[in-house]
């Protein structure tokens, strides 16, 4: 009988490498900080839940979608009217946005000229950073004077869904046209070889291709949207009713945190937190179904 070889150790196989001192301490760190972000996370919505507990308690969750308004010196804690008007300019915005940063998207990886493609991006760049209070300021003193001439009060659902179109396009704008210069070339080119034009190629191959991240950008978008205070604290009125038109104006979820919490106390203050509990609830929904779509997207 001959002898037994013996069979190869993982780390000595060919193309392996045992870890190095150095790539275990870069790996440990990189859990560190993965750990430090979810435990802030965490911590984060475990505060803003604790400290809804006093109106949960004390006013009654089902307070919340039955008294008849807002008007917490008089124990009424409505906040339907606001939840309706951060949907709606959230809602607004998309519908404004999501065209034009894809079309924006695709001008300028299929068809802007080679000159034109780089101060184009920087434009588009330029807008993610400019701050919000300045888009803010625009808007109440240009925009909203505007929609005044046609259709008082200026300041209103409309206005709101504008500056936060503007906001959030280039997020919508630079997630597609990352998500499609990352198609891969063979695809373009087999579909060329098949005899599709340009537009055929686009919207047959390209575009199905980098769904998923289109829509991990349409998502991220519609989460800045949801957030943002100070724009709109700025041009949508902060009336806290139901807008009956988009002429009318609204209050933001988050509008009236910023207005009120400066001194707000007791069940008052405990309110403002659930209205954050309720901003958490929506950016986690919107996580959720990022997620499932993209499990749903890679299953098929």
């Amino acid at each position: 009988m001959g002898a037994r070889v013996p069979m190869p150790s993982p780390a000595l196989e060919p193309g392996r490498r045992p870890a190095s001192r150095g790539d275990r301490v870069f790996t440990a760190g990189l859990m560190a900080c993965a750990i430090v972000a979810a435990t802030v996370v965490l911590f984060i919505i475990v505060f803003v839940f604790w400290e809804s507990l006093p109106a949960l308690f004390d006013v009654g969750a089902h307070r919340f979608v039955s008294d008849s308004s807002w008007h917490p010196t008089e124990e009424r804690y409505n906040l339907l009217p606001m939840v309706a008007g951060t949907l709606l300019v959230t809602v607004g915005a998309m519908a404004l946005a999501i065209p034009l940063g894809l079309a924006s998207a695709i001008f300028c990886h299929q068809y802007a000229p080679a000159v034109l493609v780089s101060p184009f991006r920087r434009l588009i760049q330029l807008l993610a950073g400019i701050p919000s209070v300045v888009y803010g300021f625009w808007g109440l003193v240009v925009l909203v004077p505007i929609i005044s001439q046609w259709q008082p009060p200026g300041a209103s659902l409309l206005a709101g869904a504008l500056i936060l179109c503007v906001m959030v396009l280039p997020t919508v704008a630079l997630t597609a046209e990352i998500a499609i210069a990352a198609v891969p070339t063979e695809l373009v080119h087999g579909a060329a070889a098949l005899g599709l034009g340009t537009r055929a190629t686009l919207f047959g191959v390209v575009l199905p291709t980098a769904r998923d991240g289109i829509l991990s950008g349409v998502f991220l978008a519609i989460a800045r949207a949801v957030g943002e205070t100070m724009a709109v604290l700025m041009v949508c009125g902060n009336v806290v009713e139901f807008p009956h038109s988009v002429f009318d104006p609204v209050r933001t979820l988050t509008a009236n945190i910023a207005l009120e919490m400066a001194y707000a106390m007791g069940d008052h203050r405990a309110a403002l937190f659930v209205s954050g509990l309720v901003l958490a609830l929506f950016i986690v929904v919107l996580v959720l179904a990022n997620a499932r779509l993209s499990q749903r997207t890679a299953r098929a």
